[in-house]
């Protein structure tokens, strides 16, 4: 019989001994599968890789900067909120006024209804909308599904789902979207689903945030503060020294009377720093002196960091195509030249809403559909300001008058030039 040879094994070793024996009897039994072939571990690590190609690490990243670097969740909030202006439905393909009016009605109360929060309340398209913007500007993308009531009345809501789920499939068949759960994948390739992507282009089917190209500068950007809060830590601003020369032994003075007498004064000194108040000033005979502890040219220092910093945050903003000053950060610019960084802005604002606009007519389309009105509908969003106004009434005046020249003129019909006025007022 061939001698065991875990047979010599040290008393504090019969644990690892045990262990060993019963795996080696396992792996000589086959049972219970302790150990699988290649192509089944490599089944179990391919989720790895599944989510980096589906986005769901560059989304949970950009999530993460703009939860926790003020500037970048600045630069977010800023875009959802110029973009997330309020809208109205325009009714069209119908010439009946009265149908013309319970259309606009029914999808009135679609807008109110149209998105649940959490609680189950009826919050509307008002929530509705920054929600969906703050996915396309972070996320890149956006998607859900919309529902109908039981009785095919009438759209019932949106339900949006979390951008991390959604995914993409190039190869195959039939590639294309697909809603990913962990335990199942569902195709979207269906007529209740609606998708958005910001930036979408065959390289990038999931879309492209705003935020890709800031990670790198953020890091450094906050590497940089960093150092400034320790560098504040460690200069000590705003400290004094004070010196205190102790004053001359008087004749015939004895050792204790002296040191009795130069620890009073000290203490007195100490008093006096210490209860000194904003507006006091100290008063001490010239054998005190009050020195300023601190980095030398601390002026010159702080400028520095703030040149430094200023280059880091202008980075940050590029990458966002935000201007610094529409986040606070004034830098001497001119109103003419705000106001034209801002127009430029505006129009990236409604190159997006372009394409939410279209969302929002499929939605309204749908629900006409259902309530059975022979008519379909536009959306639009109203992008005017008040310091806007007059020059926005100047600019309606013109073309109205142009349309009117041109229908006296004869190179208008009537009911061409009726339908272009409606859709300018």
């Amino acid at each position: 019989m061939t001698k065991d040879k875990f047979s010599n094994a040290q008393p504090e070793d019969l644990m690892a001994v045990t262990a060993k024996k019963r795996v080696l009897e396992t792996v000589r039994n086959k049972r219970d599968f302790l150990f699988k072939p290649a192509d089944k571990i490599e089944n179990i690590l391919k989720w790895t890789t599944g989510d980096y190609k589906s986005g769901r690490f560059r989304i949970m990243l950009y999530r993460f900067l703009t939860d926790h670097i003020p500037l970048i969740n600045s630069c977010i909030w800023t875009w959802v909120r110029l973009a997330s202006a309020p809208g109205s439905y325009k009714i069209s393909g119908t010439t009946d006024k009265i149908v013309e009016e319970k259309a606009r009605r029914v999808l009135e109360k679609l807008y109110d209804r149209l998105y649940s929060n959490t609680l189950g309340n009826r919050t509307g398209t008002v929530s509705l909308l920054p929600m969906l913007f703050s996915g396309l500007f972070r996320d890149g993308l956006f998607g859900g599904f919309l529902t109908v009531n039981r009785d095919f009345s009438g759209v019932d809501r949106f339900l949006p789902i979390d951008s991390v789920d959604l995914g993409y499939e190039s190869e195959g068949i039939r590639p294309g979207l697909y809603l990913d759960r962990g335990i199942r994948r569902w195709s979207l390739d269906r007529p209740d689903f609606y998708y958005l992507s910001l930036s979408n282009d065959p390289g990038e089917p999931l879309g492209r945030s705003i935020l890709k190209s800031v990670p790198f500068i953020s890091y450094i950007e906050q590497q940089l503060v960093n150092d400034m809060q320790k560098t504040s830590h460690n200069s000590g601003y705003h400290r004094l020294h004070v010196k205190i020369t102790p004053p001359e032994r008087m004749a015939g003075e004895s050792d204790n009377a002296y040191t009795e007498r130069i620890n009073g004064y000290f203490d007195a000194t100490v008093r006096m720093i210490k209860t000194c108040d904003i507006d006091d000033n100290p008063v001490t005979w010239d054998n005190v002196a009050i020195e300023y502890i601190g980095p030398d040219r601390s002026r010159d220092i702080s400028n520095s960091w703030f040149m430094n910093h200023r280059a880091m945050i202008e980075d940050i903003c590029a990458g966002t195509n935000l201007a610094p000053y529409l986040l606070g950060y004034s830098f001497g610019a001119t109103t003419t030249w705000s106001n034209f960084k801002f127009d430029v802005v505006m129009r990236q604002v409604r190159s997006v809403q372009a394409e939410v606009a279209r969302f929002m007519e499929w939605v309204g389309n749908i629900e006409l559909a259902l309530t059975n009105f022979e008519a379909t509908c536009r959306f639009v969003f109203d992008n005017s300001f008040a310091y806007q106004a007059m020059e926005n009434v100047n600019v309606q005046s013109a073309r109205v008058n142009n349309i009117l020249k041109l229908f006296e003129a004869g190179l208008v019909e009537k009911k061409a030039a009726e339908e272009i006025i409606r859709e300018l007022i």
